[in-house]
């Protein structure tokens, strides 16, 4: 059975559809609702994404246990922490994405919707002996985001987005310097609340002054952080370096994990075939073209559009994943049906990144 927000319920409300399904894209005017989850001049807002799944991994083990299965160093993560991890493919493919919290006594995990069930039943999977216990526990949790703190919602768990930060044993795969990533201008907390208490909860905040905002507005304030999101970004050939997540999701110099070698070897010996870019897309068609639409140089397909949006500053803008040989100065076509819209290209993974470009802080090579 499909999911559906409580949310909706408000007045304007109009669902989303795609990954956003089941909650409000917006509530009547999705520029404003976007300014003023940017805080700006001051407004404060929250955005209803409790379509995410929400897993939780309870036991003596289940750091060290989670720790062999995925891409991040989970074993010592102190409580509160927030951090993101990757389950991988043999192959080094991106197959599960998470982000993770642990408050001293349970793993939280949230994931996209769509990978929430096959998450479960493979972490069900892989067991074994270990002292776990793992719970499907969406129904009764639901996450409020918004890009500030809320102090209403202190001592709920919270994840706080680690990017663009680079991470203990993490890897810039950009070229920009850290300070001056427009990721920096998009603190990002995800606030875990009963999902019975949803509708009360913001109640409570809209008392407080708060406003609520459709996920058009947290999409649009996500592309322009260059923040990747899997099943959007992602598909069945990913791999982490292409979206410059080595950064926040990968730990360079942990113990083995499935993929690990995939990592180690594009990152030390080579390139990955393809990278993240933002485009800033002509506004004279006052459309947005659709999710997969075809990115052309010339006459030559070299990538797909990931995710489009209109930003209340920069007008349409939009993620697409290309070949990585294409020239960072070319103005590339978005084609959509009969639409065409001229991009002008911004580096987000550097077209040289791997072994001999980017920052990292940690050990460059993994073990052996």
């Amino acid at each position: 059975m499909s999911y559906h927000s409580p949310l909706l319920s408000r007045h304007g409300a109009v669902e989303a559809s795609a990954q956003d399904a089941g909650v409000a894209a917006h509530y009547g005017d999705p520029i404003r609702e976007q300014r003023a989850l940017a805080g700006v001049r001051g407004a404060r807002a929250v955005v209803d994404h409790s379509y995410r799944g929400v897993i939780t991994v309870s036991g003596q083990d289940r750091l060290s246990w989670l720790n062999t299965l995925s891409s991040q160093a989970l074993t010592d993560l102190a409580p509160g922490t927030a951090t993101e991890t990757l389950f991988l493919t043999v192959q080094g493919r991106i197959d599960f994405a998470a982000h993770v919290v642990d408050d001293g006594a349970t793993t939280w995990l949230t994931t996209e919707a769509s990978q929430a069930e096959g998450l479960l039943d493979w972490l069900n999977k892989m067991k074994f002996a270990l002292r776990v216990d793992i719970a499907d526990v969406g129904d009764a949790w639901s996450v409020l985001a918004s890009t500030q703190r809320v102090p209403a919602l202190d001592g709920h768990v919270v994840w706080e987005d680690p990017w663009p930060n680079i991470a203990v044993g993490g890897y810039a795969y950009s070229s920009i310097e850290e300070e001056a990533h427009p990721g920096k201008e998009r603190p990002w907390f995800e606030y875990l609340v009963p999902s019975a208490d949803l509708e009360g909860t913001i109640r409570t905040l809209e008392a407080d002054g708060w406003g609520l905002a459709g996920t058009m507005a947290s999409e649009a304030l996500r592309i322009a952080a260059w923040r990747a999101r899997p099943g959007l970004e992602t598909d069945e050939k990913s791999i982490p370096h292409e979206l410059d997540m080595i950064r926040t999701a990968v730990h360079l110099s942990k113990g083995c994990y499935k993929g690990q070698e995939t990592i180690a070897r594009v990152h030390n010996l080579g390139h990955p075939p393809r990278r993240l870019v933002f485009l800033q897309l002509d506004g004279s068609e006052h459309t947005l073209p659709a999710h997969g639409s075809e990115v052309l140089l010339g006459e030559r397909t070299v990538g797909r559009v990931t995710s489009t949006e209109q930003h209340y500053e920069m007008g349409p803008i939009a993620l697409a994943v290309i070949k990585r040989s294409v020239d960072p100065s070319e103005v590339l076509t978005v084609h959509d049906g009969d639409e065409h819209y001229a991009a002008a290209q911004e580096t987000i993974v550097a077209t040289d990144a791997g072994a001999v470009v980017g920052r990292q802080t940690g050990f460059l090579r993994s073990p052996r």
